[in-house]
């Protein structure tokens, strides 16, 4: 008796999915696909580790002394900590029987028709990581922006912005500064940044079983972490309340102090020096929505949308631009990844 092929597996269902009705492969629309926009932003440097990035901060500045004449001055010194940042290693695999490949002798069209799948399925969970991951929690992971900004009486406290959310329906706003000493994308000492594929050719797979058949094998791997140089370049505007959001109600109200424009404008003021990276701000789909309606009051002063030929972005063939809304000249980013459920932070 046959036996169903490995989880993951491609099957003749699924092959006969990807058809037009004369045969030939369709053009696939991927309902699950998502925007992440922050990784068209995202800076990335080789590490200085084989696992990832040692960075040195000063945690203290030397004391001068007002000196009197005939009166020496005793010695001072700066202090510093070392922080160590990990890579993770992101992988899929994707092994399709030979005679289902060959069945029309398209197979080279649907075998990139499942790359772009699995290449969007690595993006979302490298969006969710960067934001979400922990490696307290999951050590093969990376530790994302999230866990970094988690407690308004840390260090990093002074830049996580309250926006009076108690229950469990809150997203996040995150403005943050990419650059070479603030934010950064990080890849191992000595390997290549980005997504690498591998074509395995024509192997041998095994099924349920260990019992063997041909296949056409593809490998992807992503070797990726985060390291945040210096914590004052990201603000996290944490607790807005979806709900009050949605009904312009509660901590969302006109008058509350707790707005997110309002919210978003304090952030401004978290940030050192702007000039030292490439500002951006990012939120969830629903956030931008209401963002974006808020730009066409005409009462409003800090919002703007792109002019109206292009305000919903180019729809041409690749464009992965989704129309772009800005406060205060920095562009407001969809990341889909963003939760409207998280935790409150306290």
């Amino acid at each position: 008796m046959a036996t169903q092929p490995k989880t993951g597996a491609i099957t003749l269902a699924d092959w006969k999915n990807t058809r037009n009705p004369d045969g030939s492969t369709a053009a696939v629309i991927d309902l699950l696909g998502q925007s992440n926009e922050v990784l068209q932003d995202m800076r990335w440097k080789e590490g200085n580790l084989p696992t990832g990035h040692r960075t040195t901060v000063r945690t203290g500045i030397p004391t001068p002394t007002w000196r009197k004449l005939y009166q020496g001055v005793p010695p001072s010194k700066s202090t510093r900590a070392q922080v160590d940042d990990t890579c993770g290693m992101l992988e899929a695999r994707n092994e399709v029987d030979v005679d289902l490949v060959n069945l029309n002798g398209d197979a080279a069209q649907f075998r990139l028709d499942e790359a772009q799948g699995e290449i969007e399925g690595m993006n979302q969970a490298m969006a969710l990581a960067l934001f979400y991951g922990d490696q307290s929690v999951n050590p093969e992971r990376i530790t994302g922006l999230a866990p970094r900004y988690s407690s308004l009486t840390a260090g990093s406290g002074a830049n996580i912005l309250d926006a009076g959310g108690t229950g469990t329906d809150n997203t996040s706003i995150w403005l943050v500064v990419w650059g070479d000493n603030t934010v950064h994308g990080i890849v191992p000492k000595g390997s290549q940044a980005g997504l690498q594929h591998q074509d395995l050719g024509e192997i041998d797979a095994f099924d349920e079983n260990n019992n063997r058949y041909r296949a056409l094998a593809d490998l992807w791997k992503w070797k990726c972490g985060l390291t945040v140089r210096d914590w004052r370049y990201v603000v996290r505007i944490a607790n807005i309340d979806v709900s009050d959001l949605a009904g312009q109600t509660g901590t969302q109200a006109a008058t509350a102090a707790t707005t997110i424009i309002k919210m978003m404008t304090r952030a401004f003021f978290r940030i050192p020096q702007m000039g030292m990276g490439n500002a951006v701000f990012y939120a969830n789909r629903t956030v931008k929505e209401y963002l974006a309606i808020a730009a066409q009051d005409k009462n409003n002063s800090v919002l703007t949308v792109e002019e109206a030929t292009n305000q919903f972005g180019t729809v041409s063939p690749g464009s992965v631009k989704n129309g772009v809304v800005k406060f205060l000249g920095v562009p407001i980013r969809t990341v889909d990844q963003l939760l409207n459920t998280e935790a409150r932070v306290v």
